[in-house]
């Protein structure tokens, strides 16, 4: 069956910061010069937000700059960061609050928000809309298109209605291809169609491989008399470090009586025993955490991928017909552990020079060498630069001793110094033979403030389509059994944060199967990068499809 097609200038893929500021920029520069445009938005998710999960701690830079009456307008930055408390933590029951002198300056949060960014892209959603942009939730895109010169040429959507066995169900509906003279491709981290572009143009030859953590959050509903609004903690040390492994924890008190916590994890960890999201219920014992969950309820649960290599690891960001922005191509600032306002400001660079380009009389297709120049001169450009040797410093160093060169280099030196640190090892790549590796023994949840994987995605309210085609791609069925079991004792099962991956015995032959169960999935992409043979594929499943998360 032949798609349908719609012609747009820009087409956005992915509905969070940077599509949206970007979307938001290049109608507002529209109606600044009086020259029509037509600009869509794709996004998977049942809803704009849908699929949004960060801390978050915001800096409002990008967002001063893109609606500076945004007060006005209503944007849900309710609650200014009141005050910040970092911890090391030893064990499970020691600590050592770190003295304000000694904490690098991208750690300060003066002048920030404890947000929730679903809600936060739901408003830029109003405003895009306002200004006239088209905006269609539940669509995936699924596929890239190329003209004949092999310029991007615009997407396509995924057919909906097939069924596991590829057969086109009563419902079935056929998807639809949008052009468009520039296709922005803001997916998020590790976004498929994304990571197919940075492969068929090469954007990463000469670059640094990207690196990534696995941050899983909660929401929690707490007694009054805990609250402290405005409070920011952030943690280093146990239990991530038992294992020798990188990353930190959070806990941030947003309004109406409600934290939010979290672990991020570094993928680049080398035990694949690890689990990051037992990880994460060990963390909640501590009682720096732990004081403020006692009598509480959590009401919310997620977890995603995020880019934090840094500009060694950033790919180029234009092509022939487009530019990848956010996330999807990894703008996010390590340091500040923030990536909102980071991606934001790609976004509404990329509309700032997609927009000259439209208007002169361009029909797209050429690429966008302007682009290049305009993210050089910006201040998001410095702001990553700066804190360049900050992830690699962390991985080569360790959390304390990265941490002491992060304050040297940041503090001191103001992110000057006249050398670039450098991590070539892939996080797929550094995990030890299971044999090599100490066994890690987790506790079994409490239930009160300990969790197991199921009922936490059912938090998420996490569905798919139960009868449609599997979205989790193995390149060789065999590798999970006979070469990732042998050799790592199939780590899939530990660090998939929803329980998608098992290996289960077979009750009919009695030997073991390797088990997806893609209905848990929740989107975070952490199979798509950590799997050791690379032999896992995330794409967009049916539009709609996967978490719908509240608040987050």
């Amino acid at each position: 069956m032949e798609r349908e097609s719609m012609a747009f200038d820009v087409v956005i893929v992915g509905a969070g910061p940077s599509g949206l500021s970007a979307a938001c920029r290049l109608m507002q520069l529209s109606q600044e010069q009086d020259k029509e445009l037509s600009v869509c938005v794709v996004e998977k998710g049942s809803e704009v937000g849908a699929h949004i999960i960060s801390g978050a701690v915001f800096e409002p830079t990008a967002l001063n700059e893109l609606f500076p009456n945004w007060k006005e307008l209503g944007a849900p930055l309710n609650t200014p960061v009141s005050s910040d408390d970092i911890y090391v933590l030893r064990s499970e029951e020691k600590s050592i609050k770190v003295p304000n002198l000694f904490v690098p300056k991208t750690m300060h949060n003066e002048g920030n928000y404890i947000i929730s960014l679903g809600n936060l892209t739901r408003w830029l959603a109003e405003q895009a809309e306002s200004l006239g942009v088209e905006i269609f939730p539940g669509f995936a895109a699924q596929e890239v298109l190329f003209n004949d010169d092999g310029s991007v040429r615009g997407i396509a959507t995924g057919d909906m209605g097939i069924s596991a066995s590829g057969d086109e169900k009563d419902s079935f509906m056929p998807g639809m291809e949008l052009h468009a003279k520039y296709t922005l491709f803001s997916e998020g981290c590790r976004g498929h169609l994304g990571k197919q572009l940075i492969s068929h143009f090469k954007l990463d030859e000469g670059r640094d491989p990207q690196h990534y953590g696995i941050g899983i959050k909660e929401l929690w509903d707490i007694t009054p008399e805990k609250h402290q609004q405005g409070l920011v903690v952030h943690t280093a040390g146990w239990p991530l470090a038992e294992s020798g492994s990188t990353g930190g924890g959070f806990l941030y008190h947003l309004e109406n009586n409600q934290v939010v916590l979290g672990l991020i994890t570094d993928l680049s960890y080398s035990n694949p025993h690890l689990s990051p999201f037992e990880e994460f219920q060990r963390f909640k014992k501590s009682p720096v955490i732990k004081q403020y969950l006692e009598g509480g309820k959590r009401v919310s649960y997620g977890a995603r991928a995020l880019a934090k290599g840094g500009p060694q690891s950033l790919p180029e960001m234009t092509f022939p017909g487009g530019l990848l922005i956010g996330c999807d191509a990894g703008t996010m600032n390590g340091a500040k552990i923030k990536g909102s306002h980071t991606a934001m400001k790609s976004g509404m660079i990329a509309a700032e020079e997609v927009f000259k380009s439209v208007s002169a009389g361009s029909e797209g297709g050429n690429k966008l060498e302007s682009f290049d120049a305009a993210f050089k001169a910006s201040w998001l450009y410095k702001e990553l630069h700066q804190q360049r040797n900050f992830g690699p410093a962390m991985h080569k160093f360790g959390n304390i001793f990265g941490a002491a060169f992060a304050f040297a280099d940041l503090n001191i030196f103001n992110g000057k110094l006249p050398f670039t640190l450098h991590d070539t090892t892939p996080d797929y790549a550094q995990l030890k033979p299971a044999a090599e590796s100490s066994p890690i023994n987790y506790p079994k949840p409490d239930g009160v403030i300990t969790f197991d994987r199921l009922s936490s995605v059912f938090l998420s309210n996490t569905n798919h389509e139960e009868d449609q085609p599997c979205h989790l791609k193995l390149k060789d069925a065999t590798i999970p059994l006979k070469q990732n079991l042998p050799a790592y004792n199939e780590p899939a099962q530990r660090y998939c944060p929803a329980g998608v991956y098992e290996i289960v015995m077979d009750e009919d032959s009695g030997e073991n199967r390797f088990q997806i169960n893609s209905q848990n999935c929740v989107h975070c992409k952490t199979c798509d990068i950590k799997d050791p043979a690379q032999n896992i594929t995330w794409i967009a499943p049916e539009g709609a499809g996967g978490p719908n998360y509240p608040n987050m």
